[in-house]
């Protein structure tokens, strides 16, 4: 389980790191490109993963109804 916990601490200190390393190299805060990822970045990833889902399993079903046929 201490593993697990190190792993955990490892990946957020390499997650801030590299925020804080992107911050510096687009001169803006900290609190900017959080937001930039988990404000917009995030929820437009989701919904188009949501939405490639809904598609490819429409397309499944479409080539399943052609099989049985």
């Amino acid at each position: 389980m201490e593993i697990i916990f190190i792993l955990i601490k490892e990946i957020f200190v390499y997650c801030t790191d590299f925020i804080i390393n992107l911050t510096n190299l687009l001169g803006v805060s900290y609190y900017e490109v959080n937001a930039l990822f988990f404000v917009i970045i995030w929820p437009l990833l989701t919904i188009a993963l949501v939405v490639l889902n809904i598609s490819q399993r429409i397309m499944l079903k479409k080539q399943i109804k052609k099989q049985i046929r």
